[in-house]
């Protein structure tokens, strides 16, 4: 291990340059001009992993964006780890708001800026480098591994589940390694082991056949803006936080006391809290404390909110249309398309026959919790304690990652989600950064799970 963290020190700005290289490329899942830039990045990533010494290194076209898999199966008796990591960024939009170039990496201070720098390009990254230092210094690795790159996760991995249905003989293995997470703070290692599941859905109201003079036609003709907030109003309870649509809450999972109290181990203050998001107090169900509304209860949220004038000025109307996009954070056995239907069923119950009212049915993911008494995840733990020198707290994380459900149900094993992000790595939103320190002291953690992982539990 001595001389795989000696080259790990040496190849610092060497990794550091690599994945700048990476994050130059703008693969833009949601945007078809960059279809260019996405198989560019594919076959980037598949001519690298071959050079670091993985086997059948391979580019694999699908209906929409490339796959890219590599594997080194060269441990005998020793156990498989699946690596899945994503290649394919948000959008930059606005881009006025960055502070430097999206797609030109700059480091200031401890902090790479880059789209992608976190999400998830760096965090996947760190793999590769602890890959290549096994592979330089021992030329073998102490499991087998398997490495599945996709180009679609921003977009909700369409073609993924089908290749690993498809191809699931090959995706076999012990556990999945993902770094796709944040860690609860700077300098405290964090493993996820819950996500919450998403059911997104848009309503359109619709009603006269155009927009209306409101001195001429309020208070006879319907307004689509107005009925589409008050069906909106009695989705969810405002003072308690309750989601109202009936049958939300049948099949929900309560915590486990092993959750609760890991749950309620992680330090946290409330004050800290609403300073950092701007807000004045918080909302939702006062029965549960604020980690356990935002990781493990189910939530209703409008996204978004549409109809009418919106230019400067003023302009009388009642308009003919509005709509909404609204998403339900799931938890365990809560299943997306059944909250879908039950949301869908309450819309139309409760709509009045003076308009139309059309929803929907989006992208979705299941919820998944993992044993936090696992072994791979025990030996994930001790790889973070032995580099960070502090005890790693268990957390569930309340947004969604739907790939690790569908790797339980098809592949059959948990995944050891290996967050080291941040909350302040600004995901989705301008000026997107990653610790550079952070993405260092990661190769280690990572190389040293593998390490541990070839050994056996008594």
């Amino acid at each position: 291990m001595d001389a795989l963290i000696s080259y790990l020190d040496a190849k610092k700005e060497t990794h550091l340059e690599a994945l700048k290289e990476i994050l130059r490329v703008p693969s833009v899942s949601t945007s078809p001009e960059h279809k260019g830039d996405i198989d560019s990045l594919a076959e980037h990533l598949r001519t690298h992993l071959e050079a670091i010494g993985m086997d059948s290194a391979t580019v694999h076209k699908t209906p929409g964006n490339p796959i890219v898999t590599a594997e080194w199966l060269h441990a005998e008796d020793a156990p498989t780890v699946l690596i899945y990591g994503h290649y394919d960024v948000q959008p930059a939009d606005p881009l006025e708001l960055w502070e430097t170039p999206p797609f030109e990496p700059t480091q200031k201070g401890d902090r790479l800026y880059a789209r992608g720098a976190s999400d998830d390009k760096g965090q996947s990254f760190i793999h590769v480098c602890a890959l290549e230092a096994w592979l330089a210094t021992e030329q073998r690795l102490p499991v087998n591994v398997k490495i599945l790159l996709e180009g679609e996760e921003e977009i909700g991995s369409p073609n993924l589940v089908p290749f690993l249905e498809e191809n699931q003989s090959w995706c076999s293995c012990d556990t999945v390694l993902v770094s796709d997470t944040a860690m609860f703070g700077k300098d405290q290692p964090s493993i996820t082991v819950g996500l919450r599941g998403l059911a997104y859905l848009e309503v359109h109201v619709e009603g006269p056949s155009r927009d209306l003079h409101s001195g001429v036609y309020g208070g006879a003709a319907p307004n689509p803006a107005t009925i589409l907030s008050d069906l909106l109003s009695q989705c969810i309870d405002s003072k308690t936080g309750k989601v109202l649509i009936p049958g939300f809450y049948d099949d929900v999972l309560e915590l486990t006391n092993a959750e609760e109290e890991a749950v309620h181990a992680l330090p946290f203050s409330l004050d800290a809290y609403k300073d950092a998001i701007g807000i004045q107090d918080v909302v939702g169900e006062a029965e549960y404390t604020v980690h356990e509304r935002v990781s493990s209860r189910p939530t209703f949220d409008v996204n978004g909110l549409w109809g009418g004038y919106q230019g400067e000025g003023a302009k009388t109307v009642l308009p003919a249309t509005a709509g909404a996009k609204v998403s339900m954070r799931l938890v365990p056995n809560q299943e997306p398309t059944v909250i879908a239907d039950k949301f869908e069923s309450f819309i139309h119950s409760i709509a009045p026959d003076s308009v139309r009212v059309n929803v929907i049915h989006h992208h979705g993911g299941s919820p998944v919790v993992m044993d936090l008494t696992s072994d791979p995840i025990q030996k994930a733990a001790q790889a973070f304690k032995e580099v960070y020198q502090k005890d790693v707290f268990f957390t569930r994380e309340g947004g969604s990652i739907p790939i690790i459900a569908d790797f339980k149900r098809v592949l059959g094993v948990d995944s050891v989600l290996m967050g080291f992000g941040l909350n302040e790595d600004g995901l989705h939103s301008p000026n997107e950064s990653f610790s550079v320190e952070d993405f260092f002291r990661g190769r280690e953690v990572s190389a040293r799970f593998l390490a541990h992982m070839a050994t056996k539990t008594s």
